[in-house]
C-alpha cells in the first residue's frame, strides 16, 4: 500500500467512516447489461429517473473520464433494537431504520467533502463526491473495491458490518492502489428472499421494485394495488425485513454517529397519531428527516394502509375521518381501510 493511500484510509476512519477501499471507475463492466435488463423488465416502476443518463449510470468512467480512482466509504447505522419488533404491534407504524432520525445524505456528504478536501491538500488533483443522489452504481463499485458483495437481496453485505451501512464515494484524478473485489459469501442462504412479504425477488440477485415495500411506500405515487396493500402490514416508510434477517449481521457494529440512533418518537409511532397529521404537522415532525421528501399525503396514505391491515376496531373511526380528505389517494386509502375494519368492528373475522 502506498503511503498516501495508507494515510487516506486512516483519515477516513478519523472522519467517522468504518470502511474505506479503492477501485477504478471502469471496474464494473457488468453494470450496463444488468441495468438494461432491469429496465427492460420494467422492474424500476415509476422511477423514470433510472432510465435517464444510463450511459453514466452504467459506466462511471463515462460520468467523469478524468477520474482514475474511486474511494468507496462505508459507515455503519446498525440499529440498537430489533427493527422487526414493531411488526408485532399493529397499532404502531414500522419505519425503516435509516429514516428514524436525521437524513443520512447530509451527514455522509459532509464527511465525504472533508475527506476530499484533505486529499486535495495532501496530494492535489481533482475530486467529486457522491452519496446516492447521482447516476453512480454505488453498490457494484462497493463490491469492486472490496467493501462487501451484493447479496441475493441486491444490497451490499459486508463481512465486517453486515447489511447495515451507508455508502459514499470520492472520485479523484489521483491514481491510488486498488483493493481486491469482494467475493460472494451468500452460499445457499435464502433468508432475505424468503422473508420478503410481497415476493419482490423474481430470482436471487434480482429485485422487482414494483413489489418492494420500500419502493411502494416511498417512490410510488398514487394508490397501491390492493393485492399489495394487504401484504404491507404496518410498514409505513421503507422495509428492513431482507436486511434484518441476514446472518452476516452478527458481525455488525453499533453506529458511532448519534444522528443515526433512532428518535424515541420514531421507533414505534402510533398509527392513530400519525393519521391526524396535516401538512404543517407533518413537516414539523419530520424536519431534517428523509421522510419529509415524500410529503404528507403519501405518508398518510401509507399510515392508512397500515390501519387497514391492523384488524383493530378502535382504528375504524380514525380511518373514517379521512374518507373526505382533500387528497384523492388519501381518500381512497381511508375508504379501503374503513371497509377492512368494519368486519372487525362488528366482531367478525375479516378473512
Amino acid at each position: 500500500m502506498d503511503a498516501l493511500k495508507e494515510r487516506l484510509i486512516a483519515r477516513a476512519l478519523e472522519e467517522g467512516f468504518d470502511l474505506a477501499k479503492v477501485c477504478r471507475p471502469w471496474d464494473v463492466p457488468q453494470v450496463p447489461d444488468r441495468l438494461a435488463q432491469f429496465l427492460d423488465n420494467g422492474y424500476h416502476g415509476q422511477m423514470g429517473w433510472l432510465a435517464e443518463r444510463t450511459h453514466w449510470r452504467g459506466a462511471p468512467h463515462v460520468l467523469w473520464p478524468e477520474a482514475q480512482s474511486v474511494i468507496m466509504l462505508g459507515e455503519s447505522y446498525t440499529p440498537e433494537v430489533d427493527p422487526l419488533a414493531v411488526l408485532e404491534h399493529p397499532d404502531q407504524g414500522g419505519i425503516s431504520v435509516y429514516a428514524r432520525n436525521r437524513d443520512y445524505h447530509d451527514t455522509v456528504k459532509k464527511r465525504l467533502k472533508r475527506l476530499a478536501r484533505w486529499l486535495i491538500d495532501q496530494a492535489g488533483g481533482e475530486v467529486k463526491v457522491f452519496v446516492d443522489t447521482a447516476p453512480v452504481p454505488e453498490k457494484p463499485l462497493g463490491q469492486a473495491a472490496g467493501l462487501g458483495w451484493q447479496g441475493k437481496h441486491t444490497n451490499l453485505v459486508s463481512r465486517d458490518l453486515g447489511s447495515w451501512f451507508f455508502i459514499g464515494s470520492v472520485f479523484t484524478t489521483l491514481k491510488l492502489d486498488s483493493d481486491t473485489a469482494e467475493d460472494d459469501h451468500c452460499g445457499n442462504c435464502r433468508a432475505c428472499l424468503d422473508v420478503c412479504p410481497t415476493d419482490a425477488f423474481p430470482a436471487p440477485y434480482q429485485l422487482d421494485a414494483r413489489r418492494c415495500i420500500s419502493y411502494l411506500t416511498i417512490e410510488h405515487h398514487g394508490p397501491v394495488d390492493e393485492e399489495l396493500r394487504a401484504l404491507m402490514g404496518n410498514r409505513i416508510y421503507g422495509c428492513d425485513d431482507c436486511l434484518a434477517v441476514c446472518p452476516w449481521n452478527k458481525f455488525a457494529v453499533t453506529a458511532r454517529e448519534a444522528k443515526y440512533h433512532a428518535r424515541d418518537d420514531l421507533n414505534a409511532p402510533h398509527l392513530a397519531t400519525l393519521a391526524e397529521l396535516d401538512d404543517v404537522g407533518f413537516r414539523s415532525l419530520f424536519s431534517g428527516s428523509p421522510i419529509k421528501r415524500i410529503g404528507r399525503d403519501r405518508f398518510v396514505r401509507n399510515v392508512l394502509y397500515a390501519i387497514g391491515n391492523s384488524n383493530l376496531p378502535a382504528l375504524l373511526e380514525v380511518a373514517q375521518k379521512l374518507t373526505h380528505d382533500p387528497d384523492p389517494t388519501v381518500r381512497d386509502a381511508a375508504i379501503w381501510a374503513s371497509k377492512r375494519l368494519k368486519p372487525a368492528a362488528n366482531g367478525l373475522d375479516r378473512t
